[in-house]
């Protein structure tokens, strides 16, 4: 944590006029620092937000901040007519020399954003209708981002989706074994070997590139705190070139089991179709135009393989030592594989139903 000093310092370099009051922190991010900051303009307050971006995770903020003004400004174009178009995109604020970016005395790289007031974001969902409003804000999204001219946005986390990629990883750290852990995960990397063919699915299927958002949970869609409507998307460090169903399967692997990502009790595990269908229909009613028929082809398919995705990132990182994913317990990342791998099953057992049904709305 950096200490207030650092933060006000940092909120001072960006294009603001009026007092810095104070700044808190915000949010339940796991690798940029967010923090709500507040400014007195003309005897009224209003609030910021202020990040430090992670340049561990995001080795080239530059590029990363490349990528979001180019989304940001395209998108302000296409709704500069809208109602409330205010609320519906980022808009980011300059630093005192003009860029998107300061870099501080200590090398820590800051950016800050309007804040977005009276929205919300749901950890968890409570319902279809917000899952509905959730997947249409993220077909929204990447149906905006379609016209959006070259040339191609730059990657911010290369083979981020790369699945045969994260499968040899797997088997990298099978082989080596550092922590001499394979003999408590034989059971999941059984199941891992077993299933190599699912890494392949939709680099087979000859589906065309698209702007991905890649982060689809459901805490990055900011909903109206009134109405649910979905109005923002936002986290935008890790929009990229990729395949349009790498989102709609990370919806489907985050928001379609009602169970912690951790859960123990693999019996909680278990794919809602209600989430499911609340979840494609509101996707195809954005982006469906954007879509080929393949692609609609595959929307479970990508269900099952970006939930096996991260069950292969979990065991990898329980093997490796626990490396990337922070935890808060022994054996908590060798908990979330197997979870994911339960949800694997369950998408697998009902298959058949799920293509069905997306043929139906598709």
């Amino acid at each position: 944590m950096r200490g207030d000093g650092d933060i006000e310092a940092a909120a001072r370099r960006f294009q603001i006029a009026g007092e810095f009051i104070q700044a808190e922190l915000f949010g339940s991010g796991h690798i940029n620092d967010s923090y709500c900051a507040l400014f007195r303009q003309n005897g009224s307050d209003r609030r910021y937000l202020l990040q430090r971006i992670n340049i561990h995770v995001f080795k080239n903020p530059v590029a990363l901040m490349q990528n979001m003004e180019r989304v940001t400004s395209h998108i302000a174009g296409l709704i500069e007519h809208e109602p409330d178009h205010e609320r519906r995109n980022l808009s980011l604020i300059k630093s005192d020399d003009g860029s998107s970016l300061h870099f501080d005395a200590s090398g820590g790289c800051w950016r800050m954003m309007h804040f977005i007031e009276r929205s919300q974001v749901l950890e968890s969902l409570e319902s279809p209708q917000q899952a509905f409003q959730i997947a249409a804000a993220f077909g929204r999204f990447q149906q905006q981002l379609a016209s959006l001219p070259a040339p191609r946005l730059n990657d911010t986390i290369p083979d981020f989706h790369n699945t045969p990629k994260r499968f040899a990883a797997l088997e990298a750290a099978i082989e080596s074994d550092v922590l001499n852990r394979v003999q408590f995960a034989k059971e999941a990397i059984e199941y891992a070997l077993t299933r190599k063919a699912v890494a392949t699915v939709l680099l087979d299927a000859g589906l065309p590139e698209r702007i991905t958002h890649n982060d689809t949970k459901s805490s990055n869609v900011l909903l109206d705190e009134v109405t649910g409507e979905g109005l923002c998307v936002i986290d935008l460090d890790t929009v990229m070139p990729g395949l349009a169903l790498y989102d709609f399967g990370d919806m489907v692997r985050s928001m379609c089991s009602p169970a912690a990502e951790d859960e123990r009790d693999l019996s909680r595990v278990d794919l809602q179709v209600p989430i499911f269908e609340a979840l494609a229909r509101g996707y195809l009613s954005t982006a469906g135009e954007l879509l080929n028929g393949r692609e609609k082809q595959f929307l479970t398919a990508s269900g099952k393989l970006i939930t096996f995705e991260n069950g292969l990132r979990f065991l990898s990182d329980y093997l490796n030592g626990d490396t990337y994913y922070k935890v808060h317990r022994e054996g908590q990342n060798l908990d979330r594989c197997r979870a994911q791998f339960k949800l694997v099953e369950s998408i697998e057992n009902q298959e058949e139903e799920l293509n069905r049904l997306v043929e139906s709305l598709a």
